[in-house]
């Protein structure tokens, strides 16, 4: 909410990462991502043709800009991970709809989490409703498992006719996180080892909650306090 609210073109997404950082520790918490397997910073933003794990930088968001940006932070013994990916000054529509059709992919999914439901049919939910608005899902990175552990089992991919293995069980906990592109879902990595982008330099939105399964449904960890 902290970096959300400080989004404005001539921001820099380093400033984000301070805010990010700041907010975590003077919640007691200490940001997940930072020096994760070297990663340098304390939150992911991810601009425009960026898919995920983004580096924050000194360059300034524009006005019209997509950027998401992925906090994850440790807190008691415990992780707790999202994202969201927010609009930059006055959005262009197709940006838009891309960003909306990602967040009802998201809460698509969240539905049908439930004891019971295999994790390999999460992703014939989500690729359906991205295909229908024209838009791809990225295949390279997947929900997974977390709680003590950053990231363990499950895997939970986003597209249709995946793999996964196991059902749902009250109990598990787990991210749900597609990254939905607006044109090819191929991917590729900068030589940073971190950046994914697009490979056809088209857009690509993602919005992230971390849930648990109970004896009837889901309680999303991660939402806003009444909402």
């Amino acid at each position: 909410d902290e970096a959300a609210a400080a989004i404005a073109p001539g921001v820099t997404t380093d400033e984000l990462d301070r805010i990010c950082h700041e907010a975590s520790v003077d919640r007691e918490c200490y940001p997940s991502p930072l020096n994760y397997y070297n990663f340098p910073k304390s939150c992911c933003t991810s601009v425009n043709e960026v898919i995920c794990h983004g580096i924050p930088d000194m360059r300034p968001l524009q006005n019209g800009d997509i950027c998401n940006v992925d906090v994850t932070v440790y807190h008691r013994g415990f992780h707790g991970d999202l994202n969201e990916t927010i609009f930059c000054g006055d959005v262009p529509e197709k940006a838009r709809n891309l960003v909306i059709n990602t967040w009802e992919c998201l809460e698509k999914a969240i539905e049908m989490v439930k004891p019971g439901t295999k994790y390999r049919d999460v992703g014939n939910v989500i690729q359906k409703h991205a295909a229908a608005g024209g838009y791809s899902v990225v295949r390279s990175y997947c929900g997974h498992g977390i709680h003590k552990l950053f990231h363990c089992a499950p895997n939970v991919p986003h597209y249709a006719k995946n793999k996964a293995v196991g059902v749902m069980k009250p109990g598990h906990c787990f991210t749900i996180e597609p990254m939905i592109n607006e044109g090819v879902w191929g991917d590729q990595t900068w030589p940073d080892n971190w950046t994914s982008v697009t490979q056809d330099g088209k857009l690509s939105a993602q919005f992230e909650q971390t849930m648990i399964v109970t004896d009837t449904g889901v309680d999303v960890l991660t939402a806003r306090p009444g909402k």
